[in-house]
């Protein structure tokens, strides 16, 4: 299950996240993430209403594989997500990028751009909380195709 960890990962989200907790499990993530994979977060832009977010995300994460965050996408097991981590590594894939939109979420135009919509839950999760469970994802779908004990399968 081990795979050649050269992809960069870019999030790319509306805001800079200023809840205490979230600051704090972002960057316990990251650092757990830095030593073994490559992954940038932009939140250069303000709350500015869904189509000039939307437009935003997608000007900075042309020629990346794109996923969007959005409750109204798929349900993917980590597993899932492994598998597709996997492919993509293996295929070559040089840069992934994830987007995560603001207060209206993203519009129809950046859903049909993106790769993949996913939805980390049905619930309409507040973006520092979809932000944090993000990066911990991506973590554990590294562990696990690394084979490291974090990942345990239920």
């Amino acid at each position: 299950m081990q795979a050649e960890a050269n992809m960069k990962w870019t999030i790319a989200a509306i805001g800079k996240p200023s809840l205490d907790y979230a600051k704090r499990g972002i960057s316990e993530y990251a650092t757990r993430l830095s030593r073994f994979q490559s992954i940038e977060l932009r939140t250069d832009w303000k709350e500015s209403g869904s189509t000039k977010n939307s437009a935003n995300l997608l000007a900075s994460t042309e020629g990346t594989i794109r996923i969007a965050l959005d409750e109204r996408g798929e349900l993917w097991s980590t597993s899932q997500f492994a598998a597709h981590v996997e492919a993509w590594q293996l295929s070559g894939t040089k840069r992934v990028s994830c987007l995560i939109g603001g207060a209206d979420g993203h519009d129809d135009n950046l859903r049909a751009e993106c790769d993949h919509v996913l939805a980390l839950s049905r619930l309409t999760l507040q973006h520092e909380l979809a932000l944090l469970v993000l990066y911990e994802q991506i973590y554990r779908v590294h562990s696990y195709l690394r084979g490291d004990p974090y990942h345990r399968e239920g």
